[in-house]
């Protein structure tokens, strides 16, 4: 029998033997915070007799306690749940070691639903991120992340404690996993926003406001956005070479993360298409694999019994708090596209169009074609076209 199980046998045995206790317990100990079935349906009994006006509700501490508290809370709680026994209340009086410390005794039960119902809600989170995955959506999640943060809130209420995150220390810091399985689904449409964004660097003014290379589930691909974030940064030129290069220069080719072939392949310069919604989708995609791995800390955090409630509630809202950085990120997806920022001069420096002509000029290449992008899908006829290309 674990402590938690004697606690709430204490507790109700402190009730039996001292009915005035009731009158402590009750304003914050809920029969749902019982974690027997049996417990919490003996406990509500018991409030409803009070409520009830019943005469032993009001036996002063010390006084002898009628037999019929027992007797009529056992045929109030027989009506809510099954196999309940009057030898089996009798044996909870002698469960109770002090009557007078039954709230220490309910605040040790409280303990144990506050951990419970941590893991509970982090268990539904951690399926309806699995579940959104496949999907590919994010509805679920995002409805789940909101139920427990509330949650949280409330508890750290009920507590007295302060609903704020703290970072674990190292003892209680989330151990390093595994990663976790991504869909073809997902890799397809990074992919593609990075063909879109290399075929029309123009498009990464409206995406580097939200989109993050962490939102990319490949490594491969978070090294590609960099380089064209850093290209586009310094004003220089975007195209399969440049790309290239870059990721070169970052050593993402030495380490084994891209080869030169597959960055030539994902920035093909003929995909075109609008970045915006593809890169919603990796957003997307991002927020569902940071809520999954934030369900499963919250999980390992709630499973260990040495936390105590107001740490529990402060490191599962520290595990929390990516959630609400892609979340923020996500909603500014569907925002206007704000004003350009202006680049701000330094004195000595030059103007800011020089400093941009001196980058184009180390590897200025001659555009002598105009592209227009396709307003459809254009992926079906890309994937003829690489079919009957010749090999280079």
């Amino acid at each position: 029998m674990t402590p938690l199980v004697h606690a709430e046998q204490a507790v109700l045995g402190a009730i039996f033997l001292e009915p005035g206790q009731l009158g402590q317990l009750s304003p914050w100990l809920r029969p749902e915070h019982f974690s027997r079935p049996a417990h919490a349906a003996v406990y509500a009994a018991l409030l409803r007799l009070k409520a009830d006006g019943h005469p032993a509700a009001a036996t002063k501490a010390g006084a002898p306690v009628p037999l019929s508290w027992v007797n009529d809370t056992l045929r109030e709680a027989s009506a809510r749940t099954r196999g309940l026994t009057a030898s089996y209340l009798h044996s909870l009086v002698s469960a109770c070691p002090r009557p007078s410390h039954a709230p220490v005794y309910g605040r040790m039960v409280l303990e144990g639903a506050i951990h419970r119902g941590v893991a509970q809600h982090a268990a539904r989170l951690h399926q309806a991120a699995l579940a959104d995955g496949r999907a590919g959506t994010v509805e679920e999640t995002l409805h789940r992340v909101q139920v427990l943060s509330d949650v949280l809130a409330d508890l750290a209420r009920g507590w007295g404690a302060e609903a704020r995150p703290v970072q674990p220390p190292a003892a209680y810091a989330p151990q390093a996993e595994h990663p976790q399985l991504v869909g073809e689904q997902v890799l397809a449409d990074e992919e593609y926003l990075l063909g879109c964004l290399t075929s029309r660097p123009d498009q990464l003014l409206g995406l580097v406001r939200w989109l993050q290379p962490g939102d990319f589930a490949d490594p491969g691909h978070q090294q590609i956005y960099r380089a064209l974030g850093a290209l586009h940064h310094r004003g220089e030129p975007i195209d399969q070479l440049t790309v290239l290069w870059e990721t070169q220069r970052r050593g993402a080719l030495a380490d084994g993360t891209l080869s030169a072939e597959r960055v030539r392949r994902i920035c093909d310069p003929l995909v075109g298409g609008s970045a915006e919604h593809f890169g919603e989708q990796v957003v997307q995609a991002s927020l569902v694999r940071t809520a999954a791995t934030a369900a499963r800390q919250v999980g390992a955090l709630a499973d260990r019994d040495a936390l105590a409630p107001g740490q529990l509630i402060g490191y599962a809202l520290h595990a929390l708090g990516p959630l609400d950085d892609v979340r923020r990120r996500l909603r500014h997806a569907h925002e206007a596209e704000p004003e350009p920022l202006r680049p701000v001069s330094r004195p000595g420096a030059p103007p800011p169009a020089a400093r941009i002509d001196a980058a184009r000029a180390r590897s200025r290449v001659a555009d002598t074609t105009t592209r227009s992008a396709p307003t459809a899908d254009p992926r079906p006829a890309l994937a003829a076209h690489h079919n009957h290309r010749s090999p280079s």
